[in-house]
């Protein structure tokens, strides 16, 4: 029988990340502080005839390193990038020891990883293969697509035989599954549970259906993510993955484990506004809970990893809520927004900016925003250009996602 606690302290003991800007975590934390753009030209498919030129692609994903043959061929990419940074942050937390694409040592616990789009890019390549006459549709396309494979898989790599769960909330997805994996064990589920987010969605379809909904940006310059300018005009869609492993406190103490952060506190709201449209009063409302529930006042916050995606609407609203939950303190909050580093990895940006909120509190630095030329008067906030020194006890990491769906964490520094 599990033995269960009540009102267990959830820290981070583990993380691991395949990014655009880095093939693990620590490189993806390095190039955020410096910032160093993930943003490039297409390369993944011909992009001719469409006007959306920019992406954050991983160069040379060692999958050979993480996954056999066979199982390379029978899942799609976000799967692969889900078990790559899994293992890492396994290993990372001192769990698991990575030994190339054989299995692991059984670890309890479980699963939570979420993904918006899935395997959409394996799902383009079968349809178009099969409409032209070239190929059968593969048996494993199903099985293999579906959002829910990243955990499963991760689980199966892992031999974990505990929780498993895929989450698709959209953009938000990432940022839920950490927040449901702290949900879980403060309740008294013991872990450790492994939690995050994975995308693969570079392929055509993906970049016309989000062009044609007028979310991506048409600069075609490594510039093109630029949250919070005047001239911004859309998101620039990327790839990767990042995992945390989150523990019970007494547990992870006991075992020496490293700590990198506590998550204090997770909200979890709808806007119940429009299908795409954001509304500012469902994400003040995620941001309160995630403060109430982490034991602070808006006072309380040092600093804010804004989800910023650079679209018109999008950040204007996000500043509107901000403002609204900071008040006063609005002038003295440093925020900074990732995406203008990496691009929009949707659900892995959330499990990333999380674990770099992480990095900041522990490290005491506030990452940059780059790309920032002229920022939007419409958009008052305390926006950081240059990485910067800060005595951090707390931050706050947002996530938003198409449906009005709001995901928020609140990251302490961890003092025993």
């Amino acid at each position: 029988m599990v033995k269960y606690l009540t009102m267990s302290r959830v820290l981070i003991t583990g993380i691991g990340a395949v990014t655009p800007i880095g093939g693990t975590f620590g490189e993806s934390w390095r190039a955020a502080v410096e910032g160093k753009t993930g943003v490039r030209p297409i390369s993944r498919f011909d992009a001719a005839g469409i006007p959306w030129k920019m992406a954050g692609e991983i160069d040379a994903f060692p999958a050979a390193s993480f996954l056999g043959q066979k199982e390379q061929r029978r899942t799609d990419p976000f799967v692969h990038y889900a078990v790559a940074a899994a293992l890492m942050a396994a290993e990372d937390a001192g769990l698991a020891v990575q030994d190339g694409p054989r299995r692991s040592p059984l670890l309890r616990g479980g699963v939570l990883i979420g993904s918006s789009r899935g395997g959409i890019s394996t799902i383009e390549n079968a349809l178009r293969s099969s409409l032209n006459g070239k190929n059968r549709l593969s048996a494993y396309l199903m099985p293999s697509t579906t959002v829910g494979m990243a955990s499963s898989y991760v689980a199966q790599k892992l031999g974990i035989r505990g929780y498993c769960l895929g989450i698709s909330n959209a953009c938000a997805s990432g940022a839920n599954a950490v927040g449901e994996a702290f949900r879980m064990i403060k309740a008294g589920f013991r872990g450790p549970v492994i939690a995050g987010g994975t995308e693969a969605p570079l392929c055509r379809l993906c970049l016309v259906g989000y062009g044609t909904a007028g979310a991506l940006s048409k600069k075609a310059d490594p510039s093109a993510s630029s949250p919070f300018d005047r001239s911004r005009d859309g998101f620039v869609l990327s790839e990767g993955a990042c995992l945390m492993v989150l523990e019970e406190a007494e547990s992870a103490l006991a075992r020496k484990a490293k700590v990198y952060a506590e998550i204090a506190g997770y909200g979890n709201s709808a806007d119940a506004f429009h299908q795409t449209k954001p509304d500012s009063r469902g994400q003040i409302q995620a941001m309160r809970e995630a403060i109430e529930e982490a034991g602070l006042s808006p006072g309380g916050i040092d600093y804010i990893s804004a989800h910023g995606t650079a679209t018109l609407l999008g950040d204007r609203v996000e500043a509107e809520a901000i403002s609204d939950v900071l008040g006063e303190r609005l002038p003295q909050v440093p925020v900074s927004a990732l995406k203008s580093i990496t691009g929009h990895m949707l659900a892995a940006s959330g499990a990333l900016e999380a674990a770099c909120a992480a990095m900041a509190v522990s490290k005491g630095i506030v990452p940059p925003t780059v790309n920032l030329r002229q920022k939007d008067p419409g958009c008052g906030l305390n926006i950081v250009t240059s990485a910067e020194k800060a005595g951090l006890e707390t931050a706050l990491s947002n996530s938003f996602g198409f449906g009005g769906v709001n995901a928020v964490l609140v990251l302490k520094r961890f003092r025993g």
